[in-house]
């Protein structure tokens, strides 16, 4: 577990995190690692002060940009899908609030994190170094992926596409998993793609919704 940085205690969302947590688990989320890391993030640091009396609501909030931070269970939901084990190497594509990321840090993986709202990701990669995450973060497509350094044990896609994006399928590692939401504009299936060899199996799961993935390998 990495260390937080120096920031006030406050029971108010201590509460309020636990509750959620508690949530978590009464919806499925049973990975003990994941609970965790869920129970350690501040999750109020990284949305609008405004919003930050339902940091801990299960539900998405408006970051700016039209964009969200998803909601508790849906990032709690792919994170168990991911399966991430300490050191693996992950690529998350879409940064926004960063929180999905700082999720990811804590539970020991090295993160690569990529953003095409400049303004969200410097928004975010304040807070990620304040917390003291070590989080790889560029401004671009990450339709495409981040080539120089594939392969990645896992990746996580917080964005709906209309289909699963080649150059991210290229990029798994042997026995990595992709978790992207497939669909339309209005309703996407969670799809988890694991890479065994030339490969892909493919689990589809139970409808979402996520802002549109936009990129050469999006919506364009």
């Amino acid at each position: 577990m990495q260390s937080r940085g120096e920031l006030p205690f406050v029971p108010q969302y201590d509460r309020q995190k636990k509750e959620m947590v508690d949530l978590l688990k009464e919806r499925g989320v049973i990975d003990p690692r994941v609970l965790k890391a869920f129970a350690e993030v501040e999750r109020h640091l990284f949305v609008p002060d405004a919003l930050r009396n339902r940091a801990y609501d299960d539900c998405a909030l408006p970051i700016g940009c039209s964009q969200t931070i998803s909601q508790p269970y849906t990032v709690a939901f792919m994170t168990q899908y991911l399966d991430v084990k300490r050191g693996d190497k992950v690529l998350e594509v879409g940064t926004g609030s960063g929180y999905q990321a700082a999720i990811l840090a804590e539970m020991g993986a090295r993160v690569f994190s990529i953003e095409r709202h400049a303004e969200l990701l410097y928004g975010a990669r304040k807070i990620l170094e304040k917390l003291k995450y070590d989080v790889a973060t560029k401004v671009g497509d990450g339709t495409v992926g981040w080539v120089e350094f594939a392969p990645f044990d896992g990746i996580v896609v917080t964005a709906g596409a209309p289909e699963i994006p080649e150059p991210l399928k290229n990029q798994l590692a042997d026995g990595g998993r992709l978790v992207i939401p497939i669909g339309d504009l209005d309703m996407q299936q969670m799809n988890i793609v694991v890479r065994n060899g030339d490969d892909y199996d493919v689990k589809e799961i139970f409808g979402f919704r996520f802002v549109p993935l936009i990129g050469k390998k999006g919506w364009g």
